[in-house]
């Protein structure tokens, strides 16, 4: 009765090392797609035409290079478990959205790369438990505002970049937390230099003027002006910038509460703003192209895998006519 016994376990370390190589599969010498370095601790995933995070990304890995693929979004875990990773580059993707909280694990974390992406806002606290950050690369995206208190847990923070986006004023006190601050781009923007918003960057450009390098080329919407010597009388209006979220008007909700259902047409709505409407959101990332691919010698051991569960069972069937 040893021989089944014996084909049992050898079925079963089998599919346990098959299944730990495919769960593995991040760095290519398990077949994945990466070039991993045990001894830097670094993770490069560049220029794969990936479309997702490559699963199992080792924890201890210290620099993660994601750019040049073809993200165009992130679960919200994607680097869960990666608390010790200080360089982050995701420059010269398609992302364009962020999750809340997908960067809030990376506690350690100094370079943040998101420049040449989609982007056209950011979530509210995205970079607040980033407080080791001291370089943040955001230009060439298509950011038309920012959000309230975005940068004020960088205190770490020397370089900024929001270049060549699509912003037109910041928030009141945007820059006031920034006090190691040494270099922020700001040109290639359509500053709105008629309204009274502008003020504050004006007023701060002019303050750091000498201390924080660059910021003098940002430039009035059309070129005509330098947003420092903007003035008071310049800058008269009270401009209103719609936000980026998504609201219902009140005067829609009181009509709809007052009136019959009778009373309410019926009016065609697409099905992708009926679904963006009730928040529904596709699944974090389905398997990729890059992903899905394995190496040939990832599908000869796959093969030899299923030759071998095949005469594993076969040897435990001649076994068991034999008893």
């Amino acid at each position: 009765m040893m021989g089944p016994v014996l084909a049992a376990c050898l079925l079963i370390i089998l599919s346990t090392a098959w299944i730990s190589q495919a769960n593995g599969a991040t760095c290519k010498k398990d077949g994945g797609v990466c070039t991993c370095n045990d001894q830097t601790k670094n993770v490069d995933c560049s220029s794969k035409g990936l479309t997702a995070i490559p699963i199992n990304i080792p924890m201890d890995t210290d620099n993660l290079k994601l750019d040049y693929n073809k993200l165009s979004s992130l679960p919200h875990t994607a680097f869960h478990g990666l608390n010790k990773l200080t360089f982050l580059d995701l420059n010269y993707n398609e992302l364009q959205t962020l999750p809340p909280g997908v960067f809030d694990h990376l506690v350690t974390l100094e370079t943040l790369g998101l420049s040449n992406n989609e982007l056209k806002s950011l979530p509210s606290g995205i970079f607040d438990k980033l407080t080791k950050l001291t370089d943040l690369r955001l230009n060439t995206n298509k950011l038309q505002s920012l959000p309230e208190g975005v940068f004020d847990k960088l205190a770490e923070l020397k370089t900024l970049t929001l270049e060549n986006n699509q912003l037109k004023r910041v928030p009141e006190g945007a820059f006031d937390f920034l006090e190691k601050l040494k270099m922020l781009q700001l040109q290639s923007n359509p500053w709105d230099c008629s309204c009274r918003d502008i003020l504050y960057l004006s007023n701060w450009i002019r303050e750091k003027k000498g201390t924080v390098s660059n910021i003098e080329a940002a430039e009035c919407d059309g070129g005509t002006k330098a947003v420092l010597e903007i003035t008071e009388e310049e800058a008269a209006e009270d401009c209103v910038y719609p936000n980026t979220t998504t609201a219902i008007p009140t005067t829609i909700i009181t009509t709809l509460a007052s009136s019959n259902d009778d009373d309410i047409p019926e009016l065609p709505v697409p099905q992708e703003n009926f679904q963006k409407f009730l928040g529904y959101q596709e699944p974090d990332h389905l398997p990729t192209q890059p992903q899905c691919l394995v190496s040939i010698s990832g599908y000869l051991g796959l093969m030899m895998f299923f030759v071998l569960i095949s005469a594993a069972i076969l040897y435990v069937i001649h076994f068991l006519k034999k008893a």
